[in-house]
């Protein structure tokens, strides 16, 4: 087994796959697999699933209770990717979902669960009380860019990763006129910028990095070589990741290489060989920095890839991650590439957990527990549904 995960990093393609002359699939396929954050995903994704539904039973307030219809999730299972229907995975989940009968219009719907409310409560009353660093990152995301502007779609894409509130165009855009302004998008008709007002001073932003570098430097027993420092990237590596001599010297040489703040102005771009890499670790440094904004350290690739040319990021968002294992973790399971900031979690959890994390892991918490403990009337689950699959397996990735 050791021998097999020496030759799974030691052929990374950091070192000795170009990118360029390999398939996609083959070189997500060459990366080394993290059985922690693998074991995360298998739960995390079907909470995609049901935040999505959630999201769906919350958008019309005024029905009460909040409800959707099971045939309407039935119409949309392609879309929200519940394979067996919508009636086998919400009655995985009693504790989160129940299904009722409505005699009045003669169909079975589908509302939360006392439980499920409450800690969406307590998300939002979490959200509401971090509303300074809602701001903050917000102001961050636009400092990255070039121009001080992303299209508005993009932050959109990401507004649960950043722990935004669900109607945040009115409730922090529209409420902070002196910080943020909406602006319309001369290349895309009835889309919309989001831009600062006036620049950020740099030296009030400090990158998650730069604060490491400091903390770092003053422990007497420094991961990093001190006359390194102010150039590197906390790495850190799973169990069993075996480390050859070639691989740990490829990383020192990088983590040497000269490093341009996500904060920064890039400069004239160099065509050397070492500007290219130079660049390359600006474009490392922004995606790392992008990851310590969001509430969880972790995003889908095709979300942050939305800002890849704003951020002025010429190379590939997915490759990325996978040149440097040392610091991010992509896995694929639920037919989506999700990347974790490696150095943010110990045995699949945050090290730093802030309130709106908490809310979703106890969430999270829901999920795992699936039926058990579930004593509710099991019958009444079943009211409609005698011709779908009663199958409690999993979704398929």
């Amino acid at each position: 087994m050791a021998t097999h995960f020496t030759k799974k990093l030691t052929s990374h393609p950091l070192f000795t796959i170009n990118p360029y002359s390999t398939s996609s699939a083959t070189y997500v396929a060459s990366r080394f697999r993290d059985p922690t954050f693998e074991k995360f995903m298998d739960k995390y994704k079907n909470l995609l699933k049901i935040y999505s539904i959630q999201d769906l039973i919350l958008a019309n307030p005024t029905i009460n209770p909040p409800s959707i219809s099971i045939n309407f999730l039935t119409r949309l299972s392609q879309k929200l990717r519940l394979n067996k229907g919508p009636t086998a995975f919400l009655r995985k989940y009693p504790h989160i979902f129940e299904i009722f009968y409505d005699p009045i219009n003669a169909q079975p719907l589908c509302k939360l669960t006392p439980k499920a409310v409450a800690l969406y409560q307590e998300e939002g009353l979490a959200i509401e009380g971090s509303m300074s660093v809602v701001i903050d990152r917000l102001v961050r995301i636009l400092s990255m860019s070039v121009s001080k502007r992303v299209p508005l779609r993009a932050v959109f894409k990401v507004w649960r990763e950043l722990g935004l509130p669900d109607d945040f165009e009115d409730s922090v855009i529209s409420k902070h006129p002196h910080i943020f302004r909406l602006s319309n998008n001369v290349n895309e008709v009835n889309t919309h910028m989001l831009e600062l007002v006036r620049v950020v001073d740099k030296g009030s932003l400090v990158s998650a990095v730069e604060n490491w570098r400091v903390l770092e430097v003053c422990k007497e027993d420094c991961s990093v070589d001190r006359s390194d420092i102010r150039f590197s990237f906390k790495h850190g590596y799973p169990p069993g990741m075996k480390l050859k001599k070639n691989f740990r010297a490829k990383v020192r040489e990088w983590q040497s290489l000269e490093y341009i703040g996500p904060y920064d102005e890039m400069g004239v771009k160099s065509k050397s060989k070492r500007g290219m890499k130079v660049l390359e670790k600006r474009a490392v440094g922004i995606v790392h920095e992008f990851l310590s904004l969001t509430v969880e350290k972790m995003v889908e690739v095709e979300k942050i890839s939305h800002f890849r040319s704003w951020f002025g990021i010429e190379l590939n968002i997915r490759d990325l991650f996978l040149d440097h294992p040392g610091m991010f973790y992509l896995s694929t399971k639920g037919k989506r590439h999700t990347v974790f900031l490696r150095e943010a979690y110990e045995r699949g959890c945050l090290i730093d957990p802030n309130p709106v994390y908490v809310a979703r892991r106890n969430l999270l918490e829901l999920v795992a527990m699936g039926k058990r403990g579930f004593s509710g009337n099991k019958a009444l689950l079943r009211t409609g549904y005698e011709n779908e699959s009663e199958s409690d397996e999993e979704e398929s990735d």
